[in-house]
């Protein structure tokens, strides 16, 4: 008799077990990368675009027709980033190896994309401004652009919900513009 009630008990737990396991698979391929670089190639037909990265590899991202390309006029998709090889992106992707799909494209175009490490030293209250202090004790003034985004190493958000705080370690990803450096992306170390 104690058999038979253990049962449907026992049962029940394994569910719920294999449910958490699934769920946590699910989570991991979700992923979520930024790809910085210069578009070396766009095949519309098969829908890709490949990155050259600052350190010469090239990774190639999926896009879909939802994925959305900021600071191009002419552009709403990636598809629209066919001929405009050469330009600096950065990519927001989710996935992983040959299945990494980027949900959206920050077009910087001619601009250099430069990096600064160091620790956060001071962010702007009201203003969209960060200062961050380098290795070498200088430090170096940043206005956040509209589009910016975090990448904690877990996930990647807009810097208008995830922000920056006083201490954090991490690598900004910056343009300059009309004398200002203009950041993009703040990726923590």
């Amino acid at each position: 008799m104690r058999t038979s009630l253990l049962q449907p008990s026992l049962r029940a737990a394994l569910v719920v077990l294999a449910a958490c396991f699934a769920f946590a698979v699910a989570r991991a391929q979700d992923v979520t990368h930024v790809v910085s670089g210069t578009i070396e190639k766009v095949d519309a037909g098969a829908k890709t675009i490949a990155v050259k990265t600052a350190d010469g590899t090239v990774e190639t991202v999926k896009f879909t027709d939802k994925t959305t390309v900021h600071g191009l006029k002419d552009a709403a998709n990636g598809a629209d980033l066919a001929g405009k090889e050469g330009g600096h992106v950065i990519v927001h992707a989710t996935g992983e190896g040959a299945d990494k799909t980027a949900h959206s494209v920050e077009w910087l175009g001619d601009k250099t994309v430069h990096t600064t490490e160091g620790t956060v030293e001071d962010v702007g209250k009201g203003t969209k401004t960060v200062a961050v202090k380098t290795a070498d004790g200088t430090k170096q003034a940043f206005v956040v652009a509209n589009h910016a985004t975090v990448d904690t190493g877990k996930t990647v958000g807009r810097y208008s919900v995830v922000g920056a705080k006083k201490g954090e370690h991490v690598t900004v990803y910056y343009t300059e513009e009309a004398g200002k450096k203009i950041a993009h992306l703040f990726k923590h170390l």
